[in-house]
């Protein structure tokens, strides 16, 4: 039986100062590892945020700046609450979408774009 249990995107990150001040310090993932083949070459790491993971890699190869990938949530206002004037590079707002989902989209120091997403009762993501 196949069973497909969990997409883990891998955005690229150019410089880890940055990385981490984006989304350690302003959006509050956790770091859970952290690999160098050695100590003056690319840095490859996992974040996380409640079940969120994220790969971020400065290789290259493994993936192109300019990337927009899409996390579901609950508590979105709550959470815009929490990073609202937090970080001076970005005061991302709430979109009320006509699809039925609210919306919140950042861009990271790379290029990338987050968009938080909470769909209102009546929509079924599953």
């Amino acid at each position: 039986m196949t069973s497909f249990t969990t997409i883990v995107p891998i955005l690229r990150i150019f410089d880890p100062a940055k990385m981490r001040e984006f989304y350690v310090d302003y959006l509050g993932f956790k770091i859970d590892w952290e690999h160098r083949f050695a100590a003056d070459l690319p840095l490859y790491l996992q974040v996380s945020l409640g079940d969120i993971r994220l790969h971020l890699s400065e290789h290259h190869g493994d993936c192109s700046p300019g990337a927009k990938i899409m996390i579901h949530m609950i508590g979105l206002r709550d959470y815009h609450a929490v990073i609202d004037q937090k970080y001076r590079f970005a005061r991302p707002g709430l979109v009320d979408e006509p699809w039925g989902a609210t919306t919140m989209t950042i861009w990271d120091p790379f290029h990338n774009r987050l968009m938080f997403t909470e769909y209102n009762d009546e929509i079924v993501t599953t």
